[in-house]
């Protein structure tokens, strides 16, 4: 019979023979009748490979699946086991409570709490399951040196306590952007660090322990890149002539420093305000927000010259247009000379009292009658714009006739004026 032939193997020559099909004979042996004993061993090893196919799970196991059953207080999903799995109940509760309701047809990741419970349910949960994913996503940041940002949720005397996802991680405050800006850890306050609580954090992960539960952060990394990259954009797009906001970073006596946004430009003390003045601190402090011009910039040295000053008018543009011959003014005195006095006007221009202007009696010097600092009143005798120069009288103060003021002593104004102007330059020159 053909059964039995094809259940016989070939021997001697017949090995080189082939049959009338055109199958090979191993093909007509797989295709041959089995007996029921066969068939037996078959369908158990059908079982077997059925069985098989079902996911072994087990505590820890992070598993996907499909919401098939929500209801208030119990959640079905399949997940390709056995059986059904179920959502703790006390986490439905919770996810309730926050808003997140499951829907059916939902899908989901879950963490395998249990295997299998006493009705041979496999328990999950999907908090547990986000903080795997959390703790996935920051080994993932640290390995890409990436930068995260997360919100503060509270402090210790140690450092922050930040919100990674479900994780909580700390930052120490050596690691803190405060600490770096000249307020050593051993500085901060318990309010420095309490101020910081909802406030959300560029950060990088410097540190993972996931044995230990441990995540360390550091903002002052952060931020390190943050300014890198901004100081990169700013040099590439900025230009002579811009108009910037800054923030003082740091008073020197030669000038100031302006944080323009991670990059720090330099205004000079010369280019702080148009009238003298003793100290950059008389007119900014660490912390002022200023408007600045750019006049310079060295790409290659990473350099920034600004000016404060060039944003207002230059005052002996306008003088004439706010002072008149024969007008009142309130004046400091700055400095004494042996022909006279000058004085400094309500808008930083610096005036001339002529010694011959300052009192109707001769007098030797004008530390006679008048003294550095002191305020006096004073009357304007001479303007002269285009010199930049602008005679005051004391004697005058409390005349009624002004009339020739113009012309008073215009000889030996004019000769101290030139004296003044001398002076002014070559404290211009030693400034610079």
């Amino acid at each position: 019979m053909d059964s039995v032939q094809g259940s016989q193997a070939p021997q001697g020559g017949e090995t080189s023979q082939k049959s009338d099909a055109t199958q090979p004979v191993v093909s007509q042996k797989r295709s041959a009748p089995k007996s029921a004993n066969d068939k037996h061993n078959s369908f158990m090893a059908s079982l077997s490979e059925e069985e098989f196919t079902y996911k072994r799970l087990k505590y820890g196991d992070i598993v996907s699946g499909i919401v098939v059953r929500a209801t208030p207080h119990e959640v079905l999903v399949d997940i390709g086991a056995k059986s059904e799995a179920v959502i703790a109940s006390k986490e439905v509760d919770e996810l309730a409570r926050e808003g997140n309701r499951i829907q059916v047809g939902d899908e989901i990741l879950a963490f395998v709490l249990k295997s299998e419970d006493q009705d041979g349910m496999t328990v999950l949960s999907v908090a547990r399951a986000q903080e795997e994913r959390d703790w996935r996503d920051a080994e993932v940041s640290q390995k890409a040196d990436a930068i995260i940002e997360a919100p503060i949720a509270g402090y210790n005397k140690g450092g922050l306590i930040a919100r990674v996802g479900k994780i909580r991680g700390f930052i120490p405050a050596s690691q803190l952007e405060i600490a770096a800006r000249g307020r050593g850890e051993r500085d901060l306050t318990e309010q420095d660090l309490a101020a910081q609580t909802g406030k959300k954090l560029k950060l990088k992960i410097i540190e993972i322990d996931r044995a230990r539960n441990r995540l360390i952060l550091s903002e002052r990394a952060a931020m390190r890149e943050v300014r890198r990259d901004a100081k990169a954009r700013l040099l590439e797009e900025i230009q002579e002539g811009d108009v910037r906001t800054g923030t003082v970073t740091s008073v020197a006596d030669f000038g100031v420093f302006v944080d323009l946004g991670g990059l720090d430009g330099l205004i000079h003390v010369s280019e702080l305000s148009w009238s003298k003045i003793g100290h950059p601190n008389e007119i900014v402090k660490p912390g002022d927000t200023v408007q600045v011009q750019v006049l310079g910039i060295d790409r290659n040295k990473n350099r920034i010259a600004l000016s404060l000053k060039r944003l207002a008018p230059e005052p002996w543009t306008t003088i004439e247009e706010r002072y008149a011959v024969g007008q009142l003014v309130e004046g400091t005195i700055t400095k004494l000379a042996s022909f006279g006095a000058f004085a400094r006007v309500d808008d930083g221009i610096e005036g001339l009292i002529h010694v011959s202007e300052l009192s109707d009696r001769r007098i030797n010097h004008p530390k006679e009658v008048v003294k550095e600092g002191e305020t006096y009143q004073l009357r304007v005798i001479k303007i002269d714009s285009a010199k930049r120069r602008l005679g005051l009288s004391l004697k005058r103060a409390n005349d009624e006739d002004t009339s020739d003021y113009s012309q008073a002593d215009a000889e030996e104004w004019d000769e101290a004026a030139e004296g003044a102007a001398e002076d002014a330059e070559t404290a211009a020159n030693e400034n610079e």
